[in-house]
């Protein structure tokens, strides 16, 4: 049961979303997390029983670090990954209820989660930048080019033909360009590619930011920790600072925090996001 506090504050968000002339969406890995792709316990145990039984591995995350003996069996790990995080639908609804909320706002989102959802929803893709690459996409581990490969149709084959957890050798992902190993186009070091999309993203992002200064603008974080603050917590609350007509919002379970400069114009939801956005539809309903 959630106080009144929780109910004030729910209904002072939907306020802020009504009144709002744009909407700029932050999302971090608790969004994904609420919508039901959890890396540990019982998901986890059920899709990776074997690799658990192999390898010792605890939760999916730690798991992708493993130093695999062999190209074979690291992508028999990834594409089992890919697939059940990028590929097959989303557990619950928690983006689509989003995506009502913000439907007929003029909205943007910035993400830092590498699953492909929002899109999955239903969100024009032009409104979307993806900060830290895709599970979808592949690139050079070298890198020894600029660019980045739809994945889909080599993992699919990667998760049905694999067989005591190892890939067929031919199925192992090498660049077209200079031969090397392929990687997980996923910002870990400094060979994370930044293709043509990623910058066309970023410049949308950077006007969309400019075009709406001074307006009633609501930032509303979903699920951001505190790993990657420079993305969208800290220029969230930067820009909630140069626009008094601003607003900021924080919905995330057990770690809702907001900077002292704004407190009067921030709204934070200490709540599951899913159970959150789900009252939010039905007090606009």
């Amino acid at each position: 049961m959630h106080d009144d506090t929780y109910a004030t504050d729910v209904r002072s968000l939907r306020e802020a979303l009504d009144a709002a002339d744009a909407v700029v969406v932050g999302a971090g890995a608790g969004l994904s997390t609420s919508a039901g792709f959890t890396y540990s316990g019982e998901r986890f145990e059920r899709l990776f029983g074997d690799f658990i039984e192999r390898y010792g591995f605890t939760d999916m995350y730690t798991a992708g670090f493993y130093p695999f003996a062999t190209p074979e069996e690291r992508w028999a790990f990834w594409s089992r990954y890919i697939w059940c995080n990028r590929y097959e639908p989303a557990p619950k609804d928690t983006y689509a209820k989003l995506l009502r909320l913000v439907v007929g706002k003029d909205y943007f989102v910035i993400t830092t989660n590498v699953d492909h959802q929002f899109q999955k929803a239903g969100f024009a893709k032009e409104r979307l930048f993806y900060t830290q690459g895709d599970y979808g996409l592949w690139q050079c581990s070298e890198p020894c080019h600029d660019k980045t490969y739809d994945n889909y149709e080599t993992v699919r084959r990667m998760v049905t033909e694999q067989h005591d957890m190892r890939v067929p050798t031919e199925l192992v992902p090498h660049c077209p360009v200079c031969g090397k190993p392929m990687s997980m186009n996923l910002r870990a070091d400094n060979t994370f590619v930044e293709d043509e999309g990623w910058h066309a993203a970023a410049l949308r992002y950077q006007r969309f930011i400019e075009q709406h200064d001074g307006q009633r603008v609501l930032y509303l974080e979903l699920g951001v920790g505190g790993n990657t603050p420079v993305i969208i917590k800290y220029p969230f609350w930067r820009y909630t600072y140069d626009n008094p007509h601003a607003t900021f919002a924080s919905i995330n379970l057990g770690q809702v925090m907001t900077a002292k400069e704004i407190v009067d114009r921030s709204i934070l939801i200490d709540s599951d996001i899913d159970q959150a956005l789900g009252e939010l539809l039905e007090m606009g309903e």
